[in-house]
């Protein structure tokens, strides 16, 4: 094989209650890649469509992620990488994880996979630190491995992939603003207190018990954030009015997805998510944002190859 072409599926990162720690692979929403072998060592990227991003090596998230994964591996092959982004940077769904988590897969398969899945994130957070200044894998773990992940340890990378209900389905809306990672980071509190922390380890728990038992109810009363979503929040048009009426609408709970401005509803079964979607974006068109709203249910293989 000396060219793979990839679906880089989009993701949720922190699910209300596990802030740099949670995240969740969509199937509806991704980029597509295309790597190939070249005879010329290092990492070229050579187009990137729908964004204006830098194709510069080490200013490209798929393109640190790849140097990580060479300066692990012995080889006198090189790489270009072609990137079609359908998600918007910036929009809270995982657009740097896409491509930073593309890019280590596309190459670990051209190489005859010396790298697991789980030692490929490591590679892909390279791209992550790039896009945020934090290395942090609730995105680029959940795009490689599928499903829902837990980073149970960042020293030493210890993640775990839970189990996804088969009924569980997203809808994500994503008002077309820029709210930057490293912005949206910058409003968090330094401290947390001990009752603050007691109530998020509750939910956590909660929502990872209803995870594998399919217990719905419990997994709609386990979304909620004590710490991260208060200070998020008023950086979002109308957070507190999309998450009520998602709920009203039939959602068993949502959030911010990632660090925003995206807002992610979980429903069971695909009617109740489309109810969902329905109610969110009435909840938008009242404003002068243009907004996008994705249904999707639970990927739980990761990246996938096209051709």
């Amino acid at each position: 094989m000396n060219e793979i072409t990839l679906f880089t599926p989009a993701t949720i990162a922190n699910i209300s209650c596990g802030f740099d720690v949670l995240g969740l692979c969509l199937e509806t929403v991704g980029d597509q890649m295309t790597i190939r072998k070249t005879t010329s060592k290092g990492i070229k990227i050579t187009q990137i469509i729908g964004q204006d991003l830098p194709l510069e090596t080490k200013k490209n998230v798929a393109g640190v992620a790849a140097l990580a994964l060479l300066e692990n591996i012995d080889t006198t092959l090189g790489f270009e990488i072609e990137i079609t982004k359908n998600i918007k940077p910036g929009s809270g769904i995982g657009s740097s994880a896409a491509s930073a988590a593309g890019a280590v897969f596309g190459i670990n398969k051209l190489l005859g996979e010396p790298f697991s899945k789980q030692e490929l994130v490591a590679f892909a957070m390279q791209g992550e630190k790039l896009a945020s200044g934090s290395a942090h894998a609730d995105n680029v773990a959940p795009a490689l491995l599928g499903g829902f992940t837990l980073i149970r340890s960042y020293h030493p990378l210890d993640i775990i992939k839970l189990e996804t209900p088969k009924e569980l389905y997203a809808t994500v809306i994503h008002p077309q603003i820029e709210l930057k990672t490293a912005d949206a980071r910058a409003v968090l509190k330094k401290k947390v207190s001990l009752k603050e922390t007691v109530v998020q380890l509750g939910n956590l728990g909660g929502l990872i018990s209803g995870l594998y038992t399919s217990d719905y109810n419990l997994i709609g009363r386990s979304l909620h954030d004590e710490i991260v979503e208060p200070s998020r929040a008023i950086l979002i048009p109308e957070f507190e009015n999309v998450i009520y009426n998602a709920k009203r609408a039939g959602a068993l709970g949502g959030g911010i997805s990632g660090s925003g401005p995206s807002i992610f509803a979980l429903s069971k079964g695909k009617e109740a998510a489309n109810q969902v979607a329905k109610a969110m974006a009435k909840t938008y068109a009242h404003l002068a944002i243009d907004f996008d709203v994705h249904v999707s249910q639970i990927n739980t293989e990761g990246i996938k190859i096209i051709s």
